[in-house]
């Protein structure tokens, strides 16, 4: 329900209603994410309030905070009153939650099912525009050695060398490894190439005494596993 037209500023809203004052009386969780990136923006335009602005941005991104950090400062700055600085400060404040989030998983270092890894992989390509290749080194015992970033590409594709990924997995002394990279689309249906390149590394690690346990694909909120689907 809008309780607000566009040309009401928030200083004028109930004392308890207004973003700053909601969160110090309320905590964090009770602020809605307009709400909290009204605060980030700090005030609004002679038009517009920081909240309209906040609204305004959701919108770009679909209502989808995950969208929302997919953005550039060149998208955002599209939004009537939003310049460079906002643009950076809200950049800065999804990116130190995706961190956050990063952090998180890797305390849980032993990776027993496929949504272990996918955890470890989301919170690093899980919301990319573009395609990333990543691996997570294992030990004998499947703790997890280090992540690496293989390659980065476009929006359809990221070129794999298998000479790379197996010379950092023996120079770690990685007893087993896991794949994964992101589809932009969302869809993670793989493509012919995914098998291919799933094969080909399967069999490589094989010969190198480097096993292959799985390849993920991460979208939006999902995810496809080779070695559950039984396609490894």
């Amino acid at each position: 329900m809008e309780l607000y037209s566009n040309h009401s500023t928030i200083r004028n809203w109930a004392e308890d209603d207004r973003p700053r004052e909601k969160l110090l009386l309320k905590g964090r969780h009770s602020l809605s994410d307009a709400e909290l990136l009204a605060i980030l923006i700090g005030s609004g335009t002679r038009q517009e309030s920081a909240f309209d602005l906040a609204k305004n941005i959701l919108k770009l991104a679909n209502g989808n905070i995950a969208e929302l950090s997919k953005l550039s400062i060149t998208d955002l700055v599209k939004v009537n009153g939003i310049g460079r600085a906002r643009a950076v400060t809200i950049l800065a404040a999804l990116e130190l939650g995706r961190r956050k989030n990063e952090s998180e998983v890797l305390i849980r270092d032993k990776i027993t099912t496929s949504r272990d890894a996918y955890e470890i992989f989301r919170s690093t390509i899980g919301d990319l525009p573009y395609e990333e290749f990543w691996i997570i080194l294992l030990n004998r015992a499947n703790k997890v050695l280090k992540k690496c970033n293989i390659s980065e590409g476009g929006i359809s594709g990221t070129v794999v060398d298998p000479k790379k990924i197996f010379k950092i997995s023996i120079d770690n002394h990685a007893s087993s490894i896991i794949l994964g990279h992101n589809h932009p689309s969302g869809v993670v249906t793989p493509s012919e190439a995914d098998c291919r390149i799933t094969r080909k590394l399967r069999d490589a690690g094989a010969m190198l005494e480097v096993s292959v346990l799985d390849h993920l694909i991460i979208g939006d909120g999902n995810y496809y596993s080779f070695a559950d689907e039984g396609a490894l």
